[in-house]
């Protein structure tokens, strides 16, 4: 499990000239994080969340590819859709879930706000700016009128009428994404219960003031009426009475274990799982909790139990070569991390695994094979910052300056870091050969910037006299 650091990009504020009206509101439009977030990646995790949400989306009529699902290292109950297909899921809401029913429900409801398109800012201070602006033109109609007391309440009662705007056109929202979500997990052979049991298990956090309610009820208010009105074609669904299979339910419970051992200090996984608990989670988590303590060699043994019992499971070998990796043992990751890319090829991340310890290991003859590595990676998932990042140093460590500039810019290109993707991008197109598939990207990432080939022909007409 690795975290990131990624800046949720905030969605557009609202005009000042409103922003009085939103105040008020501004506590229930907070749907995703402002700042920076650490983001968790784990193949594993992603995995099993992916394997239940695919169908789903699809059945929703979304292409699941091009929705980007974010695990974020929060312990707050929370979840949210943003512009660009991307949803949210907090560790703490995943945490929170009794089964996986229930995490999916919230993952339709979500995938709800995406195909319906709401943007749940924009369309809030839309909805509260004509009720605003409205009150403020009659108040000042009536002050003119020769009803200054009546323009008065008029114009002190604007931010009111705003607030309410907004909180109507939030809910509709809601309501339209909760019947997109129950309709699609019908759709998709799956019950609607979960998202129900969901909200009802939070139903009294509507009675706590701001400070008090969890993050996810305050963007997503709910009320007794909303619950019911999905309570109604989830109940007359096919598919209500269906359960979780105990093969979903085992993976729950690992992933959970997972996400506890990785995030919650050593002492508090060994009260939740104590050594009487010899069930499969239980394990698991404790070899994590072993190792994030720094009793290695007692981490590597219960890996290799947990190996031994499923030698055909890629994320105990990942585990293996992470704790040997961060022991600088990378010879011996390098090992373990190559079972888990035989095992489950088409996973980008444990390439990159396998690609950091042959790097580390500080052996020549094995950067071919960490380029081989990081090349397949990037194919598959060209937004991801540390494999570029390790492109450009194996490279390097070649003497190839003009793919390691390529790839350094491709780097700060993934991190939407404009200006240094076009000045690294710009030295690689100087390096490499014209015409190759390279010196072509190098170009591309340039004129995404705005630049026009003219003014890279210019450049060159330059750079020739000079």
């Amino acid at each position: 499990m690795t975290w990131l650091s990624r800046t949720m990009m905030p969605v557009r504020r609202a005009a000042a000239s409103v922003g009085a009206a939103l105040a008020l509101a501004a506590a229930f439009l907070a749907a995703a994080p402002a700042a920076a977030q650490s983001i968790i990646r784990d193949t594993e995790v992603e995995s099993i969340i992916r394997e239940w949400s695919d169908p789903v989306l699809s059945a929703m009529g979304l292409i699941p590819a091009d929705v980007e699902i974010l695990l974020i290292n929060d312990p707050s109950l929370n979840a949210f859709a943003t512009r660009g297909r991307i949803m949210g899921l907090h560790t703490g809401l995943i945490l929170e879930t009794d089964t996986p029913n229930q995490l999916l429900g919230v993952i339709a409801h979500e995938g709800g706000h995406i195909k319906n398109r709401h943007t749940l800012r924009d369309g809030a201070a839309n909805a509260a700016r004509q009720p605003f602006l409205v009150s403020m033109a009659l108040g000042a109609l009536a002050i003119a009128a020769g009803a200054p007391d009546a323009g008065v309440a008029l114009i002190g009662s604007s931010q009111y009428f705003g607030t309410l705007g907004a909180l109507r056109y939030l809910q509709s929202q809601e309501g339209e994404a909760d019947l997109t979500g129950a309709r699609a997990l019908e759709a998709a052979g799956e019950s609607g219960r979960g998202l129900v049991e969901f909200f009802e298990n939070f139903r009294a956090q509507e009675v706590f003031s701001d400070a008090r309610r969890f993050p996810y009820f305050r963007s997503h208010p709910l009320s007794s009426d909303r619950i019911e009105a999905l309570r109604r074609p989830v109940m007359a669904g096919s598919n209500y009475e269906r359960r979780d299979s105990p093969e979903r339910m085992a993976q729950h419970t690992l992933m959970l274990a997972k996400i506890r051992a990785f995030l919650d200090q050593p002492t508090f996984t060994y009260r939740a799982y104590p050594m009487s608990d010899t069930s499969l989670p239980a394990r698991y988590a404790r070899a994590i909790a072993w190792y994030r303590d720094g009793r290695t060699e007692r981490a590597l043994t219960a890996v290799d139990e947990l190996i031994a019992g499923d030698p055909e499971n890629p994320f105990f070998h990942e585990l293996r070569g992470q704790i040997l990796f961060e022991e600088s043992r990378p010879l011996e990751a390098v090992e373990a991390h190559r079972e888990a890319v035989r095992l489950m090829p088409e996973a980008p991340l444990l390439r990159i695994n396998l690609a950091h310890a042959l790097i580390e290991t500080n052996d020549p003859t094995r950067l071919d094979d960490a380029i081989d590595q990081l090349k397949l990676a990037a194919a598959r998932e060209n937004d991801n910052p540390l494999a570029w990042r390790l492109l450009g140093q194996a490279y390097a460590a070649q003497g190839r300056e003009g793919e390691a500039r390529l790839a350094s810019a491709e780097y700060a290109f993934s991190l939407g870091q404009e200006e240094q993707a076009v000045q690294f991008a710009l030295r690689a197109r100087a390096m490499l050969e014209p015409g190759t598939p390279e010196w072509r990207r190098a170009v591309d990432i340039v004129l995404a910037s705005g630049a026009t080939p003219e003014d890279l022909a210019d450049l060159d007409r330059r750079r020739a006299r000079n």
